[in-house]
């Protein structure tokens, strides 16, 4: 039997230990590359919606990333969902606490004038809608209206009871020519094995700093924003209820599309048949698709790795071209305010 010295011993181990690194540096650089491989946003296929004149009555509505809506008819402001802090990828990977970015709020809060706003309402309690509503809140008097989940975000920021609604299913809220309902829907399945990520309640006040799981679904909704002009469902997430929108009819559809082409092409045409063709909508901008984990102001689609939209804006234009051909697909413009009712639609 052959002897074993320490000096074999030695050899050995360092065989072993330049193996291994060499296949963690090999696992390191192709994390980073298929990271770094995403779409650029012309493969899409899909355009701004470009309106000539814009008459100083028209109603509009501001993307400011993911599902961040600032709608304005030159006298009231309502903002649907409130995400400026961005956690960064390593954050939400470790489940480090996070807090406001207070400086970025009040930049964003002043550079898009949001100085009449009335109401702030998140799709649903997730942190990616509702990181920082409570912080604008506290910079306005506008109310927070959603779940007791979102409530409860609200107060962990300090709101003051009487700027927190907790909303009933399907009642109307006014807010000077804006009447918003909030209709009942599901978060999209896009978690393992089909679950809702992060489901659950936020049971007591959600007081920062916190990691991201903190902020617990909640409950999610459909809003549908009306006003003298028209009517925009917001959908945040790519859940829903069969025929919960059948007795909507609406001129816009801002459709949430997150992760959406994970759940396949079937799944898509339900939901668009769901929230476009059964509502009348002329007109639809996917919101949601783009990189969450992006510093706000910088919009890239999210790597291929996680979700493919240029495939799934295929999918969107087929699915319009076989049940609804008139109605126009849209790309939204980070911080360029979208004419939501314009006189005469362009193509697209």
């Amino acid at each position: 039997m052959p002897t074993v010295t320490i000096q074999d011993v030695k050899r050995y181990a360092k065989r072993t230990a330049i193996t291994l690194a060499s296949i963690v540096l090999f696992l390191v650089a192709a994390l980073v590359w298929a990271w770094n491989e995403r779409a650029d946003m012309t493969d899409t296929g899909l355009h701004p919606q470009v309106v000539d004149d814009t008459p100083e009555t028209a109603v509009t509505a501001t993307w400011l990333g993911v599902t961040t809506l600032l709608f304005d008819d030159g006298e009231t402001q309502i903002l649907i969902d409130g995400f400026i802090s961005r956690p960064s990828l390593f954050e939400s990977l470790t489940k480090r606490p996070v807090t406001y970015d207070a400086p970025m709020i009040n930049y964003v809060m002043n550079e898009y004038e949001m100085r009449r706003l009335a109401a702030i309402i998140p799709a649903h309690s997730h942190y990616d809608h509702a990181m920082d509503i409570g912080a604008i809140a506290n910079r306005s008097s506008a109310s927070i209206l959603g779940s007791e989940s979102t409530a409860n975000v609200a107060r962990g920021a300090g709101v003051p009871e009487d700027q927190i609604v907790v909303v009933q299913a399907r009642s109307s809220y006014e807010f000077g020519d804006f009447t918003v309902t909030l209709v009942p829907s599901v978060h999209a399945p896009i978690g393992l094995r089909g679950e809702v990520p992060l489901a659950g309640t936020v049971d007591e006040p959600l007081e920062l700093p916190a990691p991201i799981t903190a902020w617990r679904e909640g409950g999610s909704y459909s809003i549908v924003v009306s006003h003298p002009q028209g009517t925009t469902i917001v959908h945040g997430s790519a859940g829903y209820r069969p025929g919960a929108l059948d007795d909507v009819q609406a001129d816009v559809v801002m459709l949430g599309v997150g992760l959406l082409g994970s759940l396949g092409r079937d799944y898509v045409e339900r939901y668009w048949q769901a929230l476009v063709t059964s509502t009348g909508a002329v007109r639809v901008f996917p919101v949601h698709f783009d990189d969450q984990t992006r510093p706000f102001g910088e919009i890239a689609l999210p790597p291929k790795l996680i979700d493919n939209f240029v495939r799934t804006a295929g999918w969107l234009r087929d699915i319009r071209d076989t049940w609804d051909r008139d109605t126009q697909l849209y790309l939204p413009v980070f911080g360029k305010p979208l004419v939501l009712y314009p006189e005469q639609i362009p193509d697209a």
